[in-house]
């Protein structure tokens, strides 16, 4: 896996710096050359988040996290385990359900007219403004890839929000999760709680019944327009999204809930979900267990 790592890390580092950029930059159209500063800009972005996952990865410490466990999906068997049914809060984990019921219960095609309602909840894209209309898919992506909370929330008015929260439930109650409770549709509410055995239960249905949710996990190739039209990112803020081992999932972060992983790996050809609940390091914690496996 370092090799693979260093690799990609030369070969952003090769399109930062070719010809073809230095060229580009001289555009005379402005706009060509704001997108460069922020394709640039990005690129550097990437440098850093691969720095770190190779730290991550050469420093082969104790798994931090208060609850873990990972579950080989080929033949649903626990090989890693620590109170996974103990409840924590799991932050913007709460988007994997928010995209099944989305995925169950909206044409992804509709749109819809945003309002300051929708927008209320912290998280804000510049290109999600009021007024725009924007359909449920975009909005589906920008809440998986950056895990945008006013996109969650936004999602949820397709049905009503009052609805849309007990489909969420009453998916709770089919899917067996008997730890887990929502509040609302994106994570910051601490209350919105579960257990590693619950969410590996998500993972596993995700994963047979919605493997489009898991394609939109791994994508950095999303972009809107903000309220001038000029096209802005939506950046992945999943650290894992560009490895090959990685199949898909989410992350989180809430100061009750400290650093949360609900993500699945090929692990020796073999898919694995790891969940990470209250982890003061989730990329040391990922590393740490695959290699576990590996080794």
């Amino acid at each position: 896996m370092q090799y693979k790592i260093f690799f990609l890390l030369f070969f952003i580092l090769l399109l930062a710096f070719s010809p073809f950029a230095s060229k580009t930059a001289k555009a005379s159209d402005q706009t060509e050359r704001m997108k460069l500063i922020q394709q640039i800009q990005i690129l550097q972005q990437e440098i850093q988040r691969l720095q770190a996952l190779i730290l991550s990865l050469q420093s082969q410490q104790e798994i931090t996290a208060a609850s873990y466990l990972a579950v080989n999906l080929s033949h649903n068997s626990v090989v890693l385990e620590k109170n996974t049914n103990q409840p924590y809060p799991i932050a913007s984990i709460t988007k994997l359900m928010s995209a099944v019921v989305a995925f169950e219960n909206i044409d992804t095609g509709q749109t819809i007219t945003l309002t300051e309602k929708m927008l209320e909840p912290l998280g804000y894209s510049p290109s999600l403004f009021l007024g725009l209309n924007v359909s449920a898919k975009n909005l589906l992506q920008a809440s998986l890839i950056q895990s945008t909370n006013d996109a969650a929330e936004s999602l949820t008015y397709f049905s009503g929000k009052e609805k849309f929260l007990d489909l969420m439930k009453q998916k709770v109650k089919e899917l067996d999760m008997a730890n887990t409770v929502f509040f609302d549709a994106h994570g910051l509410s601490p209350a919105n709680r579960s257990t590693a055995t619950d969410l590996a239960k998500l993972l596993t249905y995700i994963y047979k019944n919605h493997p489009e949710i898991l394609s939109i996990t791994k994508d950095n190739n999303f972009w809107l327009p903000d309220p001038t039209g000029r096209l802005l990112k939506f950046q992945n803020v999943n650290n894992f999204y560009h490895l090959p081992e990685f199949i898909g999932g989410k992350t989180g972060y809430l100061p009750e809930a400290k650093q949360t992983l609900a993500s699945l790996f090929n692990v020796n050809k073999e898919p694995v979900a790891i969940i990470l609940l209250y982890s003061s390091n989730r990329q040391s914690d990922t590393f740490t267990i695959i290699n576990q496996l590996k080794n």
